[in-house]
């Protein structure tokens, strides 16, 4: 029979019959507050995983495919492409400090400042200027803060510009040369000094390029003799799928952290975003 927990055993009497009376009304009590909780937090799983991209965008000259994972059921982590003016595609990749319900609502507050703040978009590092203000308003007493990695690409064009605000830098793997290189950047992460004035960097690519902006889940992740998967284990899966889709590679990253993870519990939020040049 279901129950709705909102039944009570009556204490008639002060013998030891009215005390498991009362331990079990406060069992009841504790159990009720437990299934509101995981309720309340399967809901904001749902509103958070509704917040990510639904597909992956399609743009002349590049293939992209992006994915997340939490380690809780919401978590810090955050992707997401914008259209820009002229065409042109923005693709983002942030980490909120910390992870579960605390990160998950910072990192709500910082896709709502984006959003609003590609309505006025001329280039990458003008638009961090912008929702740093805003972040470091609302976080610098609390001293949380954010990573984000911000990429402009213009289709058919070969120049890419970004801007990383403390976030780990993507890996770039070049055709040519079949070597793994970084795309780097100076530039403190969001929520701690509303003043910084932020750069844009810019290189230009060639066919067959890939690029991985990742979060530092996927490197830190440990396996059970303690391991940690590393950055070269993702340039061999790099050099290894060259040939193939950017959906591809993201997915033979995930499905190998997780078989490196083992029966060890996932310890960070997983994100990552592969881009190649067609």
């Amino acid at each position: 029979k279901r129950q709705d927990l909102r039944s009570k055993v009556p204490v008639a009497t002060q013998d030891e019959f009215g005390v498991i009376a009362e331990h079990t009304n406060h069992m009841i009590d504790g159990l009720r507050h437990r299934f509101e909780l995981m309720h309340s937090l399967k809901l904001a799983e749902e509103v958070q995983q509704n917040l990510l991209p639904t597909k992956n965008p399609a743009l002349n000259g590049y293939d992209v495919s992006g994915f997340s994972m939490y380690c809780d059921q919401t978590g810090g982590d955050y992707y997401d492409y914008f259209t820009l003016p002229g065409g042109k595609l923005g693709i983002t990749v942030a980490d909120a400090c910390g992870h579960g319900v605390g990160a998950a609502m910072l990192m709500t507050t910082v896709r709502a400042f984006l959003i609003s703040a590609v309505g006025n978009y001329t280039d990458p590092s003008n638009l961090l200027n912008e929702i740093n203000k805003l972040i470091t308003s609302d976080c610098a007493a609390s001293g949380n803060f954010t990573t984000m990695f911000f990429m402009e690409l213009t289709p058919e064009t070969r120049k890419i510009r970004w801007v990383r605000a403390g976030h780990e830098p993507p890996l770039y793997y070049h055709s040519q040369s079949g070597q793994v290189a970084k795309l780097e950047g100076v530039g403190v992460v969001l929520g701690i000094d509303e003043s910084y004035t932020f750069e844009n960097q810019f290189t230009v690519v060639e066919k067959g390029d890939i690029i991985l902006i990742g979060t530092d889940g996927i490197f830190e992740t440990r396996n059970p003799k303690n391991l940690i998967f590393g950055q070269e284990r993702v340039h061999e899966i790099i050099g290894q799928h060259k040939e193939e889709s950017a959906s591809t590679i993201q997915e033979t990253i995930v499905s190998e952290v997780k078989r490196f993870r083992g029966e060890v519990s996932q310890e960070d939020d997983i994100t990552l975003v592969v881009i190649k040049v067609t």
